[in-house]
């Protein structure tokens, strides 16, 4: 049985995490498959976003700690560094795809699932999601990303406060704090989905790819070095792109682009 499900539909992909009985715990072969269903949307022209969900009653509540328990720890060379490996490459690889990509909470988001949310660009969560980094709890430490991305996102007195404390936080307060971009009840949870994938449908796929180039290079620049690099790639996707003159031709004919 597929531990990643792929569709398909009306210029968005969605990859449904599918290992219910243990609320999608993130084994080799998920992540694997997950990295498959990554490049293939990459590949992909039609496509504007891609949307990861779990199945069943969770989102994620992290690493598979069976694997890690049995073969993990017995044989860290051999087993657990390629596993951290390949889930930071499927991460990064998540990060830098040329669209949009949505995750969407609901259950259990912890650990390892939150390192996978963060990876994406835009997070919407039901409600009474459960959220947090347990790592703690175990007297285990994040291996795919959580130390980094979380003061990023969060600052650090709050990003802290969850890696330290091992603490989970509802969609709701994630919303409150910054870590999500929407928390919504959860029988609203698809309502909200296609609201914002109404919206992305329709961007040039050029665009949003430039856009998310750039976002992620001038990160950890200087705020004067990365408007520089902002400036460098406007000017040359502006010179370069058939969809900003279909944009600003749509525009002076005060009409909707085709892209």
């Amino acid at each position: 049985m597929a531990e990643v499900i792929y569709e398909k539909r009306d210029r968005v992909s969605y990859a449904t995490l599918n290992r219910p009985h243990v609320h999608n715990a993130l084994s080799p072969q998920l992540i694997e498959e997950l990295g498959e269903v990554v490049a293939q949307a990459g590949a992909d022209e039609e496509l504007r976003a891609l949307v990861i969900k779990g199945a069943g009653p969770s989102f994620s509540a992290g690493a598979d700690l069976k694997f890690i328990s049995e073969r993990g720890l017995e044989d860290p060379a051999g087993a657990l560094v390629p596993y951290i490996e390949k889930l930071n490459r499927v991460l990064f690889a998540l990060e830098e795809l040329p669209l949009a990509t949505v995750a969407v909470i609901h259950g259990y988001c912890l650990a390892g699932g939150l390192e996978l949310a963060m990876a994406c660009d835009i997070v919407l969560a039901a409600e009474d999601a459960r959220i947090g980094d347990q790592h703690i709890n175990f007297a285990l430490m994040p291996g795919g990303g959580n130390t980094q991305r979380l003061p990023r996102k969060l600052g650090w007195p709050r990003a802290m406060a969850l890696l330290l404390t091992g603490r989970w936080i509802t969609g709701k307060e994630a919303e409150a704090w910054g870590l999500v971009y929407k928390a919504v009840p959860a029988d609203k949870l698809e309502e909200e989905l296609e609201s914002l994938l109404s919206d992305l449908r329709s961007k040039s796929r050029q665009a949003l790819g430039q856009i998310k180039r750039t976002a992620l290079e001038g990160l950890n620049l200087p705020l004067s070095a990365a408007v520089r690099l902002e400036i460098s790639a406007a000017s040359c996707y502006l010179a370069t792109s058939q969809d900003v003159r279909e944009g600003l031709a749509a525009f002076l004919e005060r009409r909707r682009p085709t892209f």
